[in-house]
């Protein structure tokens, strides 16, 4: 991605490459990467020609929830193991390739999507890891092709962001021009925005492995709030800083700023506008 430039203007991805792939440079004498997934899989009723946000934005932060529940994992290890042991847990916010180890460890594989997909769970999981100075068993996890002649994350992703199976140009994704991009929006990127204020779920919820009659049903306790599933892009062009603060601290959302925010919600009215006025034409 990196090389192609399909990363758009996430300058971080090009930073601490050694650390996402030598796990002892973020632990010194790291020898076991422990991959953990947390299922947020809940049913959510998507109204057509509404505003939309990405499922895990609307559930609390979980790089909090899920930094908790890993260290008391850490911490059990620590009360089981016999002499002294070292670990960092790690969760989104240090660099490593977490679907890459995830796979590894066979939890789950990628799709074409690009997404680890964990079987019969589906990819709506938050990943997390713990980074140990000590040897765990290896287990022997080997997953078939999870999508095979499936192409229906290729075919419905409506910018053509997935260019093949596994292969993403960020530059055209829907959730990095909401969630990464820090400057306004061309013409071309606002239209390309869609519904969504905030993220897009559109690969994941046409994947077959997500249909809720596959999957647990697990929420973990992470459930979505519903003053955030129904909120309009009127809405949040009128909110205030303080009224933004109390509405989405503690969420993904938050790290966006409201700025960017109220910019997904121009896009997002005047598409909807666009394509309410070529229906009444139609």
């Amino acid at each position: 991605m990196i090389r192609e430039n399909r990363h758009g203007e996430m300058a971080y991805m090009q930073e601490h490459l050694d650390e996402r792939t030598d796990p002892e440079n973020l632990l010194p004498g790291a020898k076991t990467v422990l991959s953990a997934a947390i299922a947020y899989s809940f049913p959510l009723e998507r109204n057509e020609g509404a505003a939309k946000i990405s499922r895990y934005a609307l559930v609390p932060d979980y790089h909090r929830e899920l930094r908790v529940r890993l260290g008391v994992l850490l911490d059990f290890i620590r009360a089981v193991c016999p002499g002294p042991v070292s670990g960092k847990v790690c969760v989104d916010s240090l660099p490593v390739f977490e679907k890459s180890w995830a796979e590894k460890a066979g939890l789950g594989k990628k799709g074409k999507n690009t997404m680890l997909i964990v079987p019969g769970t589906g990819s709506f999981v938050f990943l997390g890891e713990i980074i140990l100075d000590i040897e765990l068993p290896d287990p022997v996890n080997i997953l078939e092709d999870p999508c095979k002649t499936c192409d229906q994350c290729l075919q419905r992703c409506p910018t053509g962001a997935l260019l093949e199976p596994g292969k993403l140009d960020a530059r055209k994704c829907i959730s990095y021009l909401t969630v990464e991009l820090k400057r306004d929006f061309t013409p071309e990127e606002a239209a390309m925005t869609g519904e969504w204020l905030f993220g897009c779920d559109i690969c994941q919820e046409v994947c077959p492995h997500n249909a809720l009659q596959h999957t647990a049903r697990t929420t973990n306790g992470l459930l979505p709030r519903k003053d955030l599933a129904g909120i309009t892009p009127e809405e949040i062009l009128a909110l205030t800083r303080s009224r933004f603060r109390t509405l989405f601290a503690g969420t993904p959302i938050w790290r966006t700023g409201l700025k960017r925010l109220k910019r997904n919600a121009k896009a997002v009215i005047e598409n909807l506008e666009r394509n309410s006025a070529r229906c009444a034409q139609e």
